[in-house]
């Protein structure tokens, strides 16, 4: 029963890292593109959300969404005022330019928030669980599952069954090609940058009602997006999501070894992934 309730919690603690994933899976595994200032974002907007809370006197659920549309429209600035500069085959001048910018937020951030870590109040619901027999689960974190759930489905279905994603996956494939049948690919990146972002806003959200943030904290967040969406494989939106439920249960029996060990164990399990099948569990060998 143990390491079933390990199990139990690291597909929980999934739900949190499909969030980060989601985004991720739709810039770098989609479109390409290498954005290292994700898990900066997460911050930010988790940061944002706090003060907002603080003065402003929202609830959690009015931040969240709040959160959401500051998000797409800041994925949307970024896309238009940066990224959409440097799209191109080479991955290399969006890794550069986000780098550059990823340096310049989390200083920001620490000229404006300090070092200290915040967190959100939930109002209780942190404390809340729901008992399975000898199984605790967290209602935050089963609620943070669901609206994973829900998002990896929704986006899913909008890459596949809609006009938006078909041209997205016409732009990332052949920008040019694209752009002859009607295609407006500075637009579509815009719009899908602006969706990815705003996923980050529910990420932000429930990791400020979790746990703390702290304007360094952005490269962690960096690190579990980027490898749920390699162990899932790039393209793969619900490839992100296994990626997230794997890297969880990962960590959280790593913890059950021994206290120190469960993120190690989650880059461990990442590393294997990679020399095993580098392409990621559910894509295809080109």
């Amino acid at each position: 029963m143990h390491w079933i309730d390990g199990i139990v919690q690291g597909v929980l603690l999934g739900g949190l890292y499909a969030q980060y994933a989601l985004g991720m899976a739709l810039m770098f595994g989609v479109m390409k593109i290498v954005n290292v200032t994700h898990g900066d974002l997460v911050v930010l907007l988790a940061l944002i959300g706090i003060s907002l809370a603080n003065f402003a006197g929202l609830g959690p659920w009015a931040v969240l969404a709040t959160l959401v549309p500051i998000g797409a429209a800041l994925g949307w600035l970024l896309q238009r005022a940066l990224l959409n500069r440097v799209v191109g085959n080479d991955p290399l001048p969006s890794l550069i330019a986000t780098f550059g910018l990823s340096i310049a937020l989390q200083n920001a951030m620490l000229v404006i928030w300090s070092a200290d870590t915040r967190s959100l109040s939930g109002g209780g619901i942190q404390q809340a669980s729901i008992s399975l027999g000898p199984i605790f689960i967290g209602v935050l974190p089963l609620i943070v599952l669901i609206c994973a759930t829900l998002l990896t489905g929704g986006l899913d279905l909008t890459m596949r069954r809609t006009r938006f994603g078909r041209s997205l996956r016409a732009a990332s494939a052949d920008v040019e090609a694209a752009a002859m049948v009607g295609v407006n690919p500075r637009n579509v990146y815009a719009a899908a940058t602006a969706i990815a972002v705003g996923i980050l806003g529910f990420a932000a959200t429930f990791q400020a009602m979790r746990s703390t943030v702290a304007p360094a904290d952005g490269p962690f967040q960096l690190i579990y997006a980027f490898e749920a969406v390699i162990i899932g494989g790039l393209g793969s939106i619900w490839g992100a999501f296994a990626g997230a439920m794997i890297l969880g249960i990962s960590q959280a029996i790593g913890f059950r070894i021994s206290p120190g060990f469960g993120i190690l164990a989650g880059h461990l399990v990442f590393l294997a992934v990679l020399a095993i099948r580098p392409q990621g569990i559910f894509q295809r060998k080109s």
